[in-house]
């Protein structure tokens, strides 16, 4: 009976708050269904695939502005032309030591078995002799792949953009984690630069870098650098107060106690910070492909693009291979203890190492993999032979699956929000913002629909937007079945959690593949591999969220009676709340990052029309602005789940 009692304040209140903001809910969507049959058609500024408004047109006489005056305009002569001409130098220094033809030779400085072995090297020297077989089988592996020139050019880019997101990272998170008032400062542009879907930072960046591998390694600084920032910033804060007063005590100064107590404390972290890093280098890297990045990226792009399923799983694998690669040896530098290798086995090593680098720069075999052991061309046949015959003979099930899909839910859904009139949309949004959120979040909805309206790509953005909502809801249904399972068994998490790691440090790209295989190029192609994408995340905050709550409130429950489902449904999930709605928040743009990605496998919409203003001069303005568009839904989507978690978490706390 006490311990009833101590659960029986809170669940009641939290159950009623939801309910009734449940209730508000279907009535403001009641009104908005009633109001679109009568008013279908309606004010919906739809727009064709050609046509461009004033805001497309300006956008490509800017660009057209800068590009004549990029060489005599001093903001550019003596800004953004030597950042450009740096990062281009250093990328091209990079690739000329592992990857292209340079000084003159045929081939670079580093031929293959070298890498290899520097590879395998390195990770003895920072993790452990597994990793360091893993790591050199997994790189001698892409070069049996026949992919080896295409994966050093990947490497060297992300090793570029990885350099300079620490070099500017870990002392920017050393000042957040020092400085409560630069923290402040930091944070939001941090939330903003993480929430972005990574196709955004591409158009903006061309126009003052122009498509290359500057503008690719820019926007992958922009999307790697805050996970070292937050972390470093972190693991500084994390250091244990004792110890630092300590320091201080005995007339430490300021940079000795940094040094000597607060980064040693904080390695761990920042060297998960890199992990983090790393792995968002190599997604981004294989997206800026479309800026005419180098390397793996563009072989996939160029393959999803013609619908060569086999020339694409290839290398989607190698991108596999490589990420794997660099998450299990940065793992293992971070979870490795205070354990050294042996000394004389990492001189000799080393030596090993320097002869290997000797061979490859002299030999030919070992710089260049022979072609006799390409099995490429056989993974490339037997992934076009399994897919034909997958659609040859699954096609009546999966046609099926994505016919039910698009006409129940794909369809509907965005008959209401595209053909609903854009002020009957606003409204209804903006009510909903209100009622689930706070006042904040409704001026915030307001201001980025009006701003969606305005550039001249609403009816793009409601069928992105449809395409997001369906992802969500399935994204969250996985999240909430699987994390509940995975928060009540220790067994299950044991199991599970592994496998949501590892699909965690898979690139967009490589969800594409299997289901354009599957289902051809459509919108359910692109929303299936974006609840793939995205359920990874969801499940592991749900599953946190219910290990959370307290031991003793679910066995005062399950002693006056409650069946597991009860406990579920009226104990865990309603304590647990804020962090299921931080998973749909999670979730949410993890889903929207992907849902734009689909728009090279048939998802249309935005992401296309980003695509398409890489691909076609005189519609980058449209392109531009649909950049802009995918940021309008993020913000406004991001701002409106973390008002709901915030406000739930103050209800639930009265």
């Amino acid at each position: 009976m006490v311990a009833t009692s101590r659960v029986s304040p809170t669940l009641p209140k939290v159950n009623i708050v939801v309910r009734n903001r449940g209730r508000l809910v279907l009535g403001i969507l009641a009104v908005w269904l009633v109001l679109w049959v009568f008013l279908r058609g309606m004010h919906t500024l739809a727009l064709g695939g050609a046509q461009l408004t004033s805001v497309h047109h300006w956008f490509n006489d800017l660009n057209d502005v800068i590009g004549a005056n990029r060489n005599s305009n001093p903001i550019f002569l003596y800004f953004f032309n030597y950042i450009r001409l740096f990062i281009d130098n250093f990328v091209v220094f990079l690739q000329s030591i592992i990857a292209q033809p340079s000084f003159g030779r045929p081939l670079p400085l580093i031929g293959w078995f070298g890498v290899v072995a520097l590879v395998g090297f390195v990770s003895y020297a920072v993790a452990n002799i597994r990793v360091a077989l893993l790591a050199a089988a997994g790189f001698f592996f892409l070069g049996l792949q026949g992919l080896w020139r295409e994966s050093m050019d990947t490497l060297a880019l992300t090793l570029a953009a990885v350099i300079i997101s620490l070099v500017i990272g870990i002392p920017l998170g050393i000042w957040a984690g020092l400085s409560d008032r630069f923290n402040r400062i930091i944070t939001p542009a941090l939330d903003f630069m993480q929430i972005m879907p990574s196709f955004v930072y591409l158009a903006p960046l061309t126009l003052f870098f122009l498509i290359g591998p500057a503008s690719a390694t820019i926007a992958t600084l922009i999307y790697a650098a805050p996970p070292v920032i937050r972390l470093t910033a972190h693991g500084i804060r994390s250091a244990p107060h004792d110890t630092v007063e300590a320091s201080e005590s005995l007339g430490s100064t300021k940079t000795q106690t940094l040094t000597k107590v607060l980064l040693p404390a904080a390695k761990r972290t920042i060297v998960l910070g890199v992990n983090q890093t790393i792995m968002a280098a190599l997604a981004m890297v294989t997206i800026a492909a479309l800026i005419d990045a180098p390397g793996l990226g563009k072989t996939v792009i160029k393959a999803l693009q013609t619908l060569d399923v086999g020339t694409a799983f290839n290398a989607g694998l190698a991108i596999v291979v490589m990420a794997i690669v660099l998450d299990r040896v940065t793992t293992a530098a971070a979870t490795r203890g205070r354990s050294r290798p042996n000394r004389i086995v990492l001189l000799v090593g080393a030596a090993l190492t320097a002869f290997a680098v000797w061979l490859s720069y002299t030999y030919v075999w070992a710089a260049e993999f022979d072609s006799q052991w390409d099995i490429g061309s056989t993974i490339v046949l037997w992934a076009t032979d399994v897919t034909d015959w997958v659609q040859s003979n699954f096609a009546p099930i999966t046609n099926g699956v994505k016919d039910f899909f698009t006409l129940v839910l794909i369809d509907p859904l965005q008959a209401v929000l595209a053909d609903s009139p854009w002020w009957l949309v606003t409204a209804a949004i903006v009510a909903i913002s209100v009622v689930i959120g706070n006042v904040r979040a409704a001026i915030v909805s307001a201001v980025c629909l009006a701003l969606l309206v305005a550039t001249g790509l609403w009816s793009d953005g409601m069928t992105t937007l449809a395409s997001l909502l369906v992802a969500t809801v399935f994204t969250m249904i996985i999240g909430l079945v699987v994390g509940v399972w995975m928060g009540r068994s220790q067994r299950a998490d044991r199991v599970i959690r592994p496998v949501l790691d590892a699909a965690q440090t898979m690139p967009h790209f490589v969800y594409l593949v299997p289901f354009l295989a599957l289902f051809s190029a459509s919108r359910f192609t692109a929303i299936a591999a974006a609840v793939v994408y995205a359920a990874p995340v969801a499940v592991k905050i749900v599953a946190d969220g219910i290990r959370g709550v307290s031991a003793t409130t679910v066995e005062a429950a399950v002693a006056s009676g409650s069946s597991n489902w009860q406990t579920i449904t009226k104990v865990q999930l309603p304590m647990s709340v804020r962090a299921v709605t931080l998973a749909t928040n999670q979730g949410l743009i993890y889903v929207l990052s992907m849902v734009v990605v689909g728009g090279l496998v048939g998802a249309g919409a935005l992401g296309y029309d980003v695509v398409a203003g890489f691909s076609q001069g005189q519609l980058y303005g449209k392109g531009l602005a649909a950049g802009i568009a995918i940021v309008l839904l993020g913000v406004m989507l991001d701002r409106l789940t973390q008002a709901a978690a915030n406000r739930t978490q103050r209800g639930g706390s009265r």
